[in-house]
């Protein structure tokens, strides 16, 4: 008899704090209304419900069970496990810097005032890196001697040259185009539209940086020197393109996938128009591919300042012209290979891994 008189006294234990328990989290898991007549009205319910809960089960005070949902209340308010609004606390919302999200590598190992340069060179961004150095390793791997490797040292050569000249594009591009960054919420916190860096320092870095590329462009053999030279047209223009025509995107592939005749040239001394026009033209649709889906994050803006893209060219149609780019892109492919006696089943296999996004996005 004394144990089931225990067992009894125990089930109730249980059920008076299972009820206290959930009559607190549904409480504090709505955001408490504006009109504090209703917070007044739910808290006299509130209490109202504790007093009859504790006259039943004749376990806890009444008071004493206020008094800890009032306590749980202010701990809840002023913790950072709050569902209430910093402004319905007395609070004003604290506004995070532009920078909190973006930091990286740069901000972590670098001295602060190396900090503006190495952001103007998007040092801590390797995919525009990657996307100029592809169409270098492809045209170096074809032009290689067949049952022969590709040449490690170009390829380390070529891999640190699209380092160097990619960021030298991007401060051609920064210093042309700080009246237009300045507008635009993307580009605003760049070094020279910012304000960090002067468009002197801009140029003087922009120096260094072509001084280092020419040390590169000087390791190759003449007729690629003269090659290599020649593309600076395309790279110092490129930033001009947005304003004079809705095809940018197409300039940006022209620059952008030159090492693809470098490469070749590289190990042969020459070009095999049959090999290399194919292998550059599938670059430059691979780059309309990837740079309109880019561009249209920036139609807005574009619209806003005036400057042009295929974005805005192609409109709803994009995904039709994707398509047909992406296709275009592999079939180029498929004739470089074919044309340099690679096997069409090998070389398609090898080089369309990097296109299969094409087919995802559309």
């Amino acid at each position: 008899m004394t144990t089931f008189f225990r067992l009894s006294r125990a089930t109730r234990s249980l059920r008076c704090w299972s009820s206290f328990i959930s009559t607190t989290h549904t409480y504090f898991h709505y955001a408490p209304p504006a009109n504090p007549n209703v917070s007044t009205h739910i808290s006299r319910n509130l209490f109202e419900f504790s007093k009859s809960f504790n006259t039943r089960n004749g376990f806890y005070n009444y008071k004493n069970s206020v008094r800890l949902i009032d306590a749980y209340h202010q701990l809840v308010n002023y913790t950072c496990y709050s569902t209430v609004a910093s402004d319905q606390k007395g609070e004003k919302p604290k506004k995070s810097s532009g920078n909190e999200g973006d930091r990286s590598w740069i901000d972590v190992y670098l001295a602060e005032k190396a900090r503006p340069y190495a952001r103007l060179a998007r040092l801590d961004k390797p995919i525009g890196t990657w996307l100029l150095a592809w169409p270098c390793m492809w045209s170096i791997t074809m032009a290689t001697t067949s049952g022969s490797l590709p040449d490690i040292k170009m390829m380390m050569l070529f891999g640190t040259g699209a380092l160097i000249l990619r960021g030298a594009g991007c401060t051609i591009n920064d210093l042309l185009d700080r009246d237009i960054d300045t507008k635009v919420d993307r580009t605003r916190l760049r070094p020279i539209a910012s304000g960090l860096l002067s468009p002197i320092q801009g140029i003087c870095f922009l120096g260094f940086q072509l001084l280092l590329g020419l040390g590169i462009l000087l390791q190759l053999n003449n007729f690629s020197i003269v090659l290599g030279a020649s593309s600076l047209l395309l790279v110092f223009t490129y930033p001009l393109m947005k304003r004079l025509t809705f095809w940018p995107q197409a300039y940006l592939g022209l620059t952008f996938n030159w090492g693809a005749l470098l490469g070749w040239a590289a190990i042969r001394g020459s070009l095999d128009p049959a090999v290399v026009i194919p292998l550059y033209a599938s670059g430059v649709f691979w780059t309309l591919v990837y740079d309109t889906i880019y561009a249209h994050q920036d139609k807005e803006d574009d619209l806003r300042v005036g400057v042009k893209s295929t974005a805005l060219r192609f409109g709803d149609s994009t995904k039709e012209w994707i398509a047909g780019f992406g296709m275009t892109c592999i079939g180029s492919l498929a004739l470089s290979g074919f044309n340099a006696n690679l096997g069409i089943f090998v070389f398609f296999s090898s080089f369309t891994s990097n296109h299969l996004d094409v087919v995802v996005v559309v």
